[in-house]
């Protein structure tokens, strides 16, 4: 079996060998010539797979190391026998710790409490589902759309869009990019969408550029129908909106879901992909161990007791880091992604000094905790 896969895509080298020969090239390198003799590509999102560079290719399987799959050509593939997958899930806790890390910014930059405050979460599947529980245990109110689930689901516990634009503080999008179906995603927050807003919300994307309309967005944002935004995908990555970068608080190389954590997951399950669609009953797929972050103990006790978790945190990631360097270098985007540094998620940390009325909340999170000596 020939197989071709992303450099980029980690924990893979010296693993994905035992099903075959492995070539290895930036995702930006993919081309018709370097994947036609391949029988299965390992992709991540950088590049489009279409008919101009499968055709006459002998791929049999493309595995996306990413929930999405707006990057590949599903129509094409499906009526070519070529089998797609994805690796739904891999990093839900990477973007849900993301979108805390981002909110608890922005609670501190306009002086506001996130239990005060009502998100309204667009898109609840694997990801919308882990942001919704880190919201409830910080005390938010929290709204859930998510249109095709509803109708499926019969359930009360969604609301519509209308209601989102009309009660929500912060709004946060979570879906897949469609422009087709019953219920198409593409420029879901639109220029009608911010003119309908009544809260003056903060917007949030980080599930796929298109789904917000980056020139309404800034219109938005320049007649203040939206307080500020926090945005890690992008339309036209990587060759974004520079005025729109500019405006907006946090603004970073679509890395959410980068976490180290949030990659093996999604590595593992590439590989348990091929396994079980060629049936070769390779036992067990043994990846290498994610290394452990530095400072992995936090002693929060220096801080006031309501800031406490706010710094641990923070401590794991604080995106106004990968702000701050995406600002500065816009034409570093791609180079960004890439070379991203170790990312871990709150179960690599453990916390020191705690207040009591915090350990419950900060478990659920997934910290672990140590009574101090």
């Amino acid at each position: 079996m020939k197989i071709l896969a992303d450099a980029h895509i980690p924990y893979l080298h010296g693993v994905a060998e035992q099903f075959g020969e492995v070539t290895y090239l930036p995702g930006n390198q993919f081309t018709k010539e370097s994947v036609k003799d391949k029988d299965v590509l390992i992709v991540r999102t950088v590049t489009h797979f279409n008919e101009q560079i499968l055709k006459d290719s002998q791929v049999k399987l493309i595995c996306s190391a990413t929930i999405g799959f707006d990057h590949i050509d599903t129509e094409y593939c499906d009526s070519h026998n070529i089998a797609w997958r994805t690796a739904p899930g891999c990093n839900a806790r990477s973007v849900e710790q993301y979108v805390t890390a981002s909110l608890m910014q922005m609670a501190m930059k306009y002086n506001f409490k996130l239990s005060d405050k009502t998100i309204g979460i667009v898109g609840v599947g694997n990801v919308g589902k882990e942001v919704a529980r880190a919201c409830k245990l910080l005390g938010m109110k929290v709204l859930l759309n998510d249109p095709p689930r509803q109708e499926t689901e019969k359930s009360k516990m969604f609301v519509d869009i209308n209601y989102i634009k009309k009660h929500a503080n912060i709004i946060t999008f979570h879906t897949p990019l469609t422009k087709d179906g019953a219920h198409p995603t593409y420029h879901l927050a639109n220029k009608s969408f911010f003119e309908d807003l009544k809260k003056e919300p903060i917007i949030i994307n980080t599930c796929r550029g298109g789904v917000v309309d980056n020139q309404a967005l800034k219109e938005a944002l320049k007649t203040s129908k939206v307080l500020g935004a926090v945005i890690d995908t992008w339309e036209n990555e990587p060759n974004i909106d520079k005025e729109l970068l500019e405006m907006v608080d946090i603004a970073t190389p679509h890395i959410a879901g980068y976490s180290a954590d949030g990659k093996w997951n999604a590595t593992q399950m590439s590989l348990f992909t091929i396994n079980e669609f060629f049936k070769l009953n390779k036992k067990p797929i043994q990846l290498l161990p994610i290394a452990e972050p530095d400072n992995n103990v936090i002693d929060v006790s220096k801080y006031d007791d309501d800031k406490q978790l706010v710094q641990a945190v923070l401590h794991t990631y604080d995106p106004l880091n990968d702000s701050e360097l995406l600002k500065n270098n816009p034409e570093k985007f791609y180079y960004f992604r890439s070379h991203y540094p170790l990312r871990r998620e709150y179960k690599a940390y453990t916390l020191m000094g705690l207040n009591h009325s915090y350990v419950i909340l900060a478990k659920e999170l997934g910290f672990n905790l140590k009574q101090k000596e």
